[in-house]
């Protein structure tokens, strides 16, 4: 593996210097800004914390990505997203289902082939094939909120709307090199700010569900 090659899958990537994604780049703030806010939100919860450290690792790997857009930012991207999404199903397992420690390391174990069998079938979806890797999350996280609905019905109110914000910056991701020709700047730095915003929201709403006393989580 070539660690240095250069690599160009954006629509505002016009070469290969470092500013060339001027607006893919920056937007990465946004990730920055969803993390501080929610670090002082979460100071009783140890895992909310996490999260919150890992979301901001995000805009920064992100931010490597954008500018020096070779291979090894790309991993610097893209492992910090895999932790985050580890981490959420590892906690929601264990505090929004109440199951033991190594029952939630199972469903992060689980993880991996759920993925690998599912990210073929998103890659078949016309349109979807850039952005299929990140199908099954989701997916995954209305499977949480169904299976929630009865024990903790906010709480599953709460994921489904993270699920639809995470869709929507999905369907912006997507659609960045086919509409390429109509807005030179493409759409994948709206991808940035709203997954930022989805990311960040899914902290709050374990957070909540935490804080909740048990009478409230319906």
């Amino acid at each position: 593996m070539d660690l240095t090659q250069t690599l160009d899958g954006y629509c505002e990537r016009l070469d290969p210097s470092f500013w060339a994604e001027p607006i893919n780049a920056i937007t990465n703030v946004a990730f920055l800004i969803s993390a501080i806010i929610m670090w002082p939100r979460s100071r009783e919860l140890a895992m909310a914390r996490l999260l919150c450290v890992i979301l901001f690792v995000i805009g920064i790997g992100s931010f490597l990505f954008h500018t020096y857009a070779q291979t090894w930012a790309a991993i610097a991207d893209v492992l910090p997203i895999i932790a985050y999404v580890l981490a959420y199903i590892f906690a929601a397992t264990r505090d929004f289902y109440g199951q033991k420690t190594w029952v939630a390391a199972l469903a992060v174990a689980l993880f991996f082939p759920y993925a690998a069998a599912l990210v073929p079938l998103f890659a078949q979806i016309p349109g979807f094939e850039s952005s299929s890797a990140y199908g099954p999350v989701p997916l995954l996280i209305v499977i949480y909120a169904v299976g929630l609905r009865n024990k903790a019905p906010q709480t599953a109110r709460n994921l489904a709307i993270g699920a639809g914000l995470i869709c929507l910056s999905l369907f912006l991701r997507s659609i960045d090199i086919p509409l390429c020709h109509a807005l030179p700047y493409g759409t994948h730095f709206l991808w940035h700010v709203l997954n930022a915003v989805a990311l960040g929201w899914m902290i709050e709403t374990y957070r909540r569900h935490m804080l909740a006393p048990p009478k409230n989580l319906g």
